[in-house]
């Protein structure tokens, strides 16, 4: 199935709500993804945590919710049912205060698993929307990201 590119019409001025489109496609975008990693048993959230502490492991909580842009509280819940299949761990840090994040032999296992089903989710977005159009994307976005700066800090 060869993919329409996306539209290079260019107007004077934006048209609509920049957030309202945004908003929008990252929620079809999110179905997208969810319902492949449903296939493994996870969430997005869970394989972006799982990955996150595969990569930067052993890792500091607070540390890792800094990293992937999460309050504190919010990676507590989200590490919870992970902890709980035996996917991370936390250890003791260097004193009695502080504790790691690291990724279990049965994480990494799960991680491989989800990250087969992941690239089944981003090859799929590939073909419905064109590779030249979602590399377009991904220049954008992080076009965007940059010139909009580090996001303000959770208050």
């Amino acid at each position: 199935m060869d993919a329409k590119p996306l539209s290079t019409d260019v107007v004077s001025r934006p048209q609509g709500c920049s957030n309202f489109k945004l908003r929008a496609l990252m929620r079809r975008v999110a179905q997208h993804f969810d319902a492949e990693m449903a296939r493994c048993g996870l969430k997005t959230t869970q394989y972006s945590l799982l990955t996150c502490v595969d990569r930067l492991g052993p890792i500091q909580p607070s540390v890792l919710a800094s990293t992937m842009h999460l309050e504190p509280s919010t990676l507590t819940r989200n590490l919870r049912p992970l902890i709980d299949q035996g996917w991370v761990q936390l250890q003791a840090g260097q004193d009695a205060r502080s504790r790691l994040v690291l990724l279990t032999d049965a994480g990494r296992d799960k991680r491989r698993d989800a990250q087969r089903h992941w690239r089944q989710a981003q090859n799929r977005l590939n073909a419905l929307l064109g590779e030249a159009s979602v590399a377009a994307l991904h220049v954008l976005l992080d076009d965007c990201l940059e010139r909009l700066g580090p996001a303000d800090p959770p208050t």
